[in-house]
């Protein structure tokens, strides 16, 4: 599925679009890579990463000078222990924002379809929440891993220190013949997560196919308002 070769491109089509890394982007992930944070929004936290607002209207995880962050997978949410999630470890019934999420048709983020990122910490020393820098809940995060750009929501939060968390179903969209899984994850620090402040970052209840069978179907959903904020950047 994600082969290079034009026929796969071709037979793939719009959903092959979502995965190409605009120049933009692909700058910015070059340039900020090798150096370190300037405008720090938190402490470091226990894997090396702190909060970056180093990019106007973005937040960002940045490591040290050659690193972004690794991919932890998080299973919290519906069907919590299905599929993959099987043998996660740490998994919750509910993600942070389910209230929200619920009047969606919902009853909450499922981790094994919907591409979720797991950003601010909590509770812990550090800490950090998104939403005092004028991220919203539900909003749209674009994801770099693999010299690729996917798309996801913004949909948990982390109680203790650890970054660098995303559903397995982003899991699986990045790092496909990893065997990614609740008890496996991506552990190089090259993963770079970018969340967009403002109130035009969010798809709401009609801007996305909240009720997608499979991953696929939603990053379609949300690829449009995506590619204009990444445009954005």
């Amino acid at each position: 599925m994600r082969s290079a070769s034009l026929f796969a491109v071709a037979t793939l089509g719009a959903v092959a679009s979502a995965y190409q890394l605009p120049a933009n982007l692909k700058k910015i992930y070059d340039q900020h890579k090798a150096g370190t944070c300037s405008k720090k929004l938190s402490g470091t936290f226990s894997g090396g990463a702190a909060y970056c607002g180093d990019l106007p209207n973005a937040i960002f995880l940045k490591g040290s000078s050659g690193n972004y962050d690794n991919m932890d997978i998080d299973c919290d949410g519906a069907n919590n222990s299905a599929g993959g999630c099987a043998n996660d470890p740490s998994g919750q019934g509910q993600t942070s924002f389910k209230d929200t999420v619920k009047t969606y048709g919902i009853p909450d983020l499922d981790a094994n379809i919907h591409p979720y990122v797991v950003f601010g910490n909590e509770g812990a020393s550090p800490s950090f929440n998104p939403q005092s820098k004028g991220m919203k809940p539900l909003s749209i995060m674009a994801v770099v891993c693999n010299n690729q750009l996917f798309y996801g929501v913004w949909g948990d939060t982390n109680g203790f220190t650890s970054t660098g968390e995303a559903s397995l179903a982003l899991g699986k969209l990045c790092f496909p013949n990893e065997g990614l899984s609740g008890d496996n994850g991506h552990d190089p620090k090259d993963v770079l997560y970018i969340g967009f402040t403002g109130s035009d970052t969010v798809p709401g209840k009609s801007g996305a196919n909240w009720k997608a069978k499979k991953t696929t179907e939603f990053e379609d959903s949300i690829k449009a308002l995506g590619d204009k904020l990444v445009a954005s950047l």
